[in-house]
């Protein structure tokens, strides 16, 4: 009995420590192919900073919930909803994120889980190891 109990409590444990999905993220970063294929040049960089600021104000938010659904959508600045809230259902096995159809069940992404912490999560597609998105957890 006390070797159950201590197994019980080892197991309690090391799930806890564990660093969990669940939550809401903010996008903060997005390399496409295109952009980690190619360097831009010192003239392009002089050229971007005198743009301006690259800041706008649309977040990008994605929501894991503890039931294995999720949101993802656009907010605007002084908006409380999002638009084009996107529901879907979501699996980690190990280091990979499978995203499922919400009606079906059917995997419609597959992405693999590069960093996981308490406050920064960074993914990229399975398929194609350029395309990074990196999040920060705001919730």
């Amino acid at each position: 009995m006390k070797k159950y109990l201590m197994v019980i409590l080892i197991t309690a444990f090391g799930s806890a420590q564990a660093q969990s999905i669940v939550g809401t993220w903010q996008q903060v970063d997005e390399k496409t192919c295109l952009t980690s294929q190619f360097e831009q040049s010192d003239t392009e960089k002089e050229l971007l900073q005198g743009f301006g600021s690259t800041q706008n104000a649309v977040a990008k938010l994605i929501k894991f919930g503890i039931k294995g659904t999720g949101e993802e959508g656009i907010f605007s600045k002084g908006k409380k909803k999002g638009s084009a809230m996107n529901g879907f259902m979501y699996q980690v096995n190990g280091q990979e994120l499978l995203l499922l159809d919400k009606k079906s069940g059917i995997m419609t992404q597959r992405f693999i889980i590069d960093e996981l912490s308490v406050s920064t999560l960074k993914i990229h597609n399975a398929s194609k190891d350029c395309e990074v998105r990196s999040f920060s957890r705001i919730k």
